[in-house]
């Protein structure tokens, strides 16, 4: 079966939300709602079992192009009614066809922008270290760029990028993108500068260290307590 390149895969889009409320636990879409505040509804469906569904469909009704596929994500991200549905389109873009691609890029300044909250920008944050790592000329300037958006979201997305890198951590970047940030009040830019370098002190706590010691003064205590958080005294 053949799809037209920048179509929608509708077979995948159909199959979704039926395929979501079978794996849905009714009785805990309330907590679920309650917990992360959401102004959009829960089915219940555990992160598991969605991830599983999403795998399941797309083996079942393959993404023919990148095209294709951004352009199912993209509908399935604005026409949601269930905060499980955006979810899936997040995790699509973890496919072989979708990682590293420029091409998504949009659609994740749209998740940013319109999600709002940590759960769709931390999701979307390792798909930016992987166009970083592939896409250094393009994605350097426009990490920096968000490091210093007005919306908070955008700077906690640039500062949390590089969580996956491990050794192939930029480290003057990473640097770079916390500072116009060590001053924000945010808890959840504090929490991210703290959780950026908690990270990456498992590859080099060397660096870390020097890190925390030479900007003492401007870590926020938070930011400070979780970068040293598994290191020894």
């Amino acid at each position: 079966m053949t799809f037209d390149a920048g179509s929608p895969n509708n077979l995948f889009l159909t199959a979704l939300r039926p395929a979501l409320a079978e794996v849905a636990i009714a009785e805990k879409a309330e907590g679920m709602d309650a917990y992360m505040k959401s102004a959009m509804p829960y089915l219940g469906a555990p992160s598991p079992a969605v991830r599983k569904t999403v795998r399941a469909l797309a083996k079942e009704h393959p993404f023919s192009s990148v095209e294709q596929l951004r352009a199912t994500v993209t509908i399935l991200w604005d026409g949601a009614h269930f905060r499980e549905e955006r979810y899936a389109a997040i995790m699509l873009t973890d496919s072989r066809l979708a990682r590293g691609e420029l091409g998504l890029l949009p659609f994740y300044a749209v998740v940013i922008e319109t999600g709002q909250w940590w759960d769709y920008v931390d999701s979307v944050a390792p798909r930016l270290n992987d166009l970083l790592q592939q896409h250094r000329q393009t994605m350097d300037p426009v990490l920096r760029e968000w490091s210093e958006h007005p919306n908070f979201w955008f700077r906690r997305a640039a500062v949390i990028a590089q969580l996956p890198a491990k050794a192939a951590t930029d480290t003057q970047l990473l640097s770079d993108l916390m500072a116009p940030n060590l001053a924000e009040p945010e808890f959840f830019i504090r929490k991210a500068i703290g959780w950026a370098l908690r990270q990456y002190a498992r590859t080099d706590p060397h660096w870390v260290r020097g890190y925390v010691a030479q900007h003492e003064s401007l870590l926020s205590p938070l930011s400070r307590r979780e970068a040293l958080k598994h290191l020894n005294p």
